[in-house]
């Protein structure tokens, strides 16, 4: 897949293309089923696939005080849409500048002259351009003047009908809700990270630096590997999972995964903290992960966040959350086989 950062990096001539526009937070099942018309759409117009995104996230520069948490950061998100199987993803930066685009500068300066576009995949509420006027009678309006089709998704309610009944009982379920980001944002702040993995359509994933903590989990036998403040993904519910960490070598760690502030130890600040499962031990001098980027991927939560009387106690429960992660990621481990 091509990856551009940025207008200037397109290549000259490309095109004819097929388009879908949007922040795609999550890349999740919802949009997904819009990139499956996209590719359905770009091979009957013998045209390439292309997505065209935003970073920052819009709301981010729009409501930096209150905007939503992300799902996940730009590379994740890349990946994502990677294995959506397009051919190419325009990163457009955004700004409040480039916000003040019309409908048909926005359409004609990015869309039509450098990619090419024949015709757009949308959703119903798309809208483009200053003040979010481009809606979609005036994007058909612009296909009609600017020589490309519009082809229109409808929004995936309760996901699609296949999975209807392994939806059951996921937080914030109705026959009718559509498959949105705010969706998995809520199962995601509610804990459950299965029913944000069925919206994902895989494992909920965070990505970032391994920085040194306060070694309390080295000191109780149970080191761990601390992202950075500045980690990209959101932030699950306080609570312990089950989990992988993939480290810069692409070798993925069977991982207990501690979210929260350490209450026992009357912490503070929240973090995410991963102690990979039979690691080799400290006689290993290769295996550091201090300054890797590293992935770490919600598969379960066993427990939410509790403060315990006395260190022995938490030993006690550290180990068994131990125990428990190894089943479950070997369970998995099979099923995959």
């Amino acid at each position: 897949m091509i990856r551009w950062r940025s207008l200037d990096e397109v290549t000259p001539g490309f095109g004819p293309s097929v388009v879908s526009i949007g922040n795609f937070d999550g890349v999740h099942r919802g949009h997904q089923h819009v990139f499956a018309r996209l590719l359905e759409t770009s091979r009957r117009l013998e045209a390439r696939s292309v997505v065209v995104t935003f970073d920052p996230h819009p709301a981010l520069v729009h409501r930096p005080e209150s905007h939503p948490g992300l799902i996940m950061g730009l590379e994740d998100k890349l990946d994502a849409l990677e294995a959506t199987g397009v051919d190419a993803v325009l990163v457009l930066p955004y700004s409040l500048e480039f916000s003040e685009l019309s409908p048909e500068e926005f359409v004609v300066d990015y869309l039509v002259k450098p990619l090419g576009a024949v015709c757009l995949v949308i959703g119903s509420d798309v809208r483009l351009g200053r003040d979010n006027t481009g809606d979609l009678p005036v994007i058909r309006e612009l296909g009609r003047e600017h020589g490309f089709e519009v082809e229109v998704v409808d929004d995936v309610a309760g996901l699609v009908p296949e999975d209807s009944d392994a939806l059951n009982g996921l937080v914030g379920w109705s026959d009718d809700r559509r498959c949105s980001s705010t969706w998995v944002r809520s199962c995601l702040e509610a804990g459950d990270i299965r029913g944000a993995a069925k919206l994902l359509g895989r494992h909920h994933r965070m990505r970032g630096e391994v920085v040194h903590g306060a070694a309390r989990g080295r000191e109780l036998g149970f080191p761990t590997a601390n992202l950075a403040p500045e980690a990209t993904g959101f932030i699950p519910a306080d609570g312990v999972y089950a989990g992988w960490l993939v480290d810069q070598d692409g070798i993925r760690w069977p991982t207990a995964i501690s979210v929260g502030s350490n209450p026992t130890f009357d912490g503070v600040n929240r973090q995410v903290e991963a102690h990979v499962i039979d690691r080799p031990d400290e006689a290993v001098e290769d295996f550091d992960l201090y300054g890797q980027t590293v992935v770490v991927e919600f598969v379960e939560r066993l427990r939410g966040m509790v403060a315990y009387r006395g260190i022995d106690a938490l030993v006690s429960q550290m180990r068994d959350d131990v125990n428990r992660s190894r089943d479950i990621l070997r369970e998995q481990a099979r099923g995959t086989d």
